[in-house]
């Protein structure tokens, strides 16, 4: 009898969470049992659910983390492949069209941007309309700040940077060059349309447009180039 009751308290106290040794004094033996039941009922494990499942394995987060990043590393199908290969074309042709776009009205835009520094004196060296324009200086500015195209710093390397252009051919924002003084080209400007360019002529005078057609600058001409940079507009 007394072995059924030593059976039934050792399984409740197993079914606990957890027995604290503060409780274990509490158990008594019963009437009769002898020291050595005494010490097996103090002495049986301790049950504690919370910390068994705390010790079972859980995943590692750098595990989960690996698998799809192995996935993207896998190598490209041909499927894939030709899928790239299409949208790089559909870039390309969206590119294409968007900068045939620009271009179309390159040439106007740069005309309207070099209009509105008329009357700018003309400075030697100058290249900012703070400073005022020689006359390099002031075609270098309207190229750069219209078009973005940066051009030589003066004019005898501009003349050699361009292509070559037959005066009956000219466009709006060609260069046209002058031989001023000796026979090196030293002054340019740029083409505007119906024998017209601007330009920022010399000391004391400011930004304006003259026409080829007059005496003296029919007289110094030398030719008109076309800067690569719109030698496709």
């Amino acid at each position: 009898m007394y072995l059924k009751r030593l059976t039934a308290l050792a399984l409740a106290t197993c079914c606990t969470a957890a027995v604290t040794p503060a409780f274990a004094d509490t158990i008594q033996a019963p009437q009769g049992l002898d020291q050595s039941a005494t010490l097996l009922l103090t002495d049986l494990p301790v049950f504690a659910p919370a910390t068994a499942l705390a010790q079972s394995a859980v995943p590692d987060a750098t595990s989960l983390i690996a698998a799809p990043k192995a996935a993207s590393n896998a190598p490209l199908t041909a499927d894939t492949d030709a899928d790239a290969d299409d949208d790089d074309s559909l870039v390309a042709a969206a590119t294409d069209k968007l900068a045939g776009h620009v271009d179309g009205h390159a040439r106007e835009a740069l005309l309207a941007f070099a209009m509105k520094l008329r009357d700018i004196r003309y400075h030697r060296g100058g290249r900012a309309p703070s400073t005022g324009f020689d006359c390099s200086g002031f075609v270098r500015y309207v190229f750069m700040h219209s078009i973005g195209l940066d051009l030589p710093t003066n004019s005898a390397s501009q003349f050699l940077a361009g292509l070559k252009v037959k005066r009956n051919e000219m466009k709006t924002g060609d260069l046209v060059f002058f031989r001023t003084r000796g026979k090196a080209v030293s002054h340019v400007g740029i083409y505007i349309d119906n024998g017209q360019f601007i330009h920022s002529p010399s000391a004391g005078k400011t930004v304006r447009v003259d026409s080829l057609n007059e005496a003296y600058w029919a007289k110094h001409f030398v030719g008109a180039k076309r800067p690569e940079g719109i030698a496709k507009i």
